[in-house]
């Protein structure tokens, strides 16, 4: 069975404590590989590596720093088909989803910061004849990434690019439940030559590992992507020690639908953005609100059609939807179907755990669920659930539908479906979300930014923000 390795000073490393986790394939529910169990050891190697290498990193012409990254793009890109069959089977997603969107967009991170970095603008301010003020963006150190399971590359790539393109060093925890393809990500470094000890990977728990990286004093920034409870524990780790911190939390996203929307293309995106994924995106809306004039007709196509979705194993191309990503996420989904049904709702489509035939029949997988009739402040409309569950609810005013879309703790992200202009605008600007989709879903440009409200985050992620993010800004002032 394969051992996965730990990436310290450029070199592929088994943990301090030679012992490891079991990794499962979500599929079949059978371990199929085994993770690091690392420790603060292994975190500090990393770290004094890191250390070592930022003077001459830091320093490095960003076009040379640039090539690094495009090498490691173009090799992943020459081995796309290998990753997109590992990301799979460590995620449970289908294969097609891999093939679409994780890989291509691991690619591309690491291709848009190596470009991005080479034209990061400065600022200059003149004082007339008095002095002239201009802005240096330093590389703020040796940082912390560390990245969740559900878009394991994607979200990967998504912050060591920027972080190694603005000059820092970085130690790096994937999800102890989907290690694989950073580990291979590791090999392709080792294979290119990547500079000793710019980028570390250290795999294990987040209660080792992860909080090893956020108390180090010498890591002096942490970006973050996960749950908002673990986002919390480390605010309150790091904060004191002034760290700075980016942590992109939870969300329990609201699709607003009106009767002027585009039916068809609204359709066929809300059950994209209910269910992609196994909904275990983030970004997913999760809670359906529909203008009450067409909530009938809507409730019975879109039930209709999340009944004809197919779930099955990542390799069939019509599987619609794999395998939940582990047995406790698995059971924690079906615990909040039973919740829903205590709470007064009724389940219209979906609701149960599925078994599949042969090799898979002992993986986890679950119908996609629709629910109705809850009321919109219970347990099951607030709290973060990520899995393939839906709940829908009328509502008669825009009014209303700004009151229940904002209603939760979290502040993610918004879906706005309307074709009328001024409504666009109008409840775009009241929706309390980091991000607001009108009339699309997921469509996203890399250099805007990228984050949450309320208890779905602090910072922002993507394009510039990423960028100044890692960096620190001095300003200097010469008198004229």
């Amino acid at each position: 069975m394969e051992k996965i390795l730990n990436y310290i000073d450029g070199e592929l490393v088994a943990p301090s404590t030679n012992k490891y986790i079991d990794n499962y394939n979500p599929s079949t529910g059978k371990v199929y590989s085994l993770i690091p169990d690392s420790d603060e050891e292994d975190v500090n190697r990393a770290v004094i590596a890191a250390n070592n290498a930022f003077p001459a990193w830091s320093t490095m012409r960003k076009e040379d720093r640039a090539g690094w990254l495009l090498k490691l793009a173009n090799l992943l890109e020459q081995r796309l088909d290998e990753f997109v069959v590992a990301e799979s089977m460590d995620n449970g997603k289908p294969f097609w989803l891999s093939r679409v969107v994780d890989i291509p967009r691991s690619i591309s991170n690491l291709r848009f910061f190596a470009t991005g970095i080479q034209h990061f603008p400065s600022e200059a301010h003149s004082m007339e004849d008095k002095a002239i003020n201009y802005t240096l963006r330093d590389p703020v150190g040796v940082v912390g990434c560390i990245s969740p399971w559900n878009l394991p590359l994607y979200l990967f790539t998504w912050k060591i690019a920027p972080a190694l393109a603005a000059g820092c060093c970085v130690v790096s925890k994937p999800s102890e439940i989907t290690p694989m393809t950073a580990y291979m990500l590791s090999q392709l470094c080792v294979e290119i030559g990547f500079p000793k000890g710019v980028f570390n990977i250290v795999h294990g728990y987040g209660h080792s590992v992860g909080n090893a990286i956020v108390s180090h004093p010498e890591i002096k920034a942490i970006s973050f992507t996960g749950g908002t409870k673990t986002g919390r524990e480390i605010a309150r780790i790091a904060a004191p020690m002034f760290k700075k911190l980016s942590l992109e939390l939870g969300g329990k996203n609201p699709v607003l639908i009106f009767s002027d929307c585009n039916w068809d293309k609204m359709m066929r995106t809300t059950l994209d953005s209910s269910f992609s994924n196994q909904g275990e995106i983030c970004l997913c809306g999760s809670r359906i609100l529909v203008e009450k004039s067409i909530y009938e007709d809507f409730r019975d196509e879109f039930v209709e059609k999340t009944k004809a979705l197919h779930v099955g194993p990542p390799m069939e191309d019509i599987s619609k939807l794999g395998a939940i990503v582990s047995q406790a996420h698995y059971e924690k989904i079906l615990s909040y179907i039973d919740l829903a049904k205590h709470e007064g709702g009724k389940i219209l489509c979906g609701g149960n755990a599925l078994k599949m035939n042969g090799e898979f029949k002992d993986g986890w997988y679950i119908e996609p669920t629709v629910i109705e009739g809850l009321p919109q402040n219970c347990r099951t409309n607030m709290e973060e659930i990520f899995g393939p569950v839906v709940t829908i609810m009328p509502f008669e005013t825009e009014d209303e539908a700004i009151e229940y879309a904002n209603a939760t703790e979290y502040g993610l992200t918004s879906m706005l479906w309307t074709e009328n202009l001024t409504r666009a605008h109008k409840l775009s600007a009241r929706l309390r979300s980091g991000i607001v989709w009108v009339n699309c879903w997921l469509l996203r440009d890399l250099r805007t930014p990228f984050g949450g409200m309320k208890n779905s985050g602090v910072g922002r992620e993507g394009g510039w923000e990423a960028l100044r993010f890692f960096t620190e800004p001095k300003n200097v002032c010469i008198k004229l």
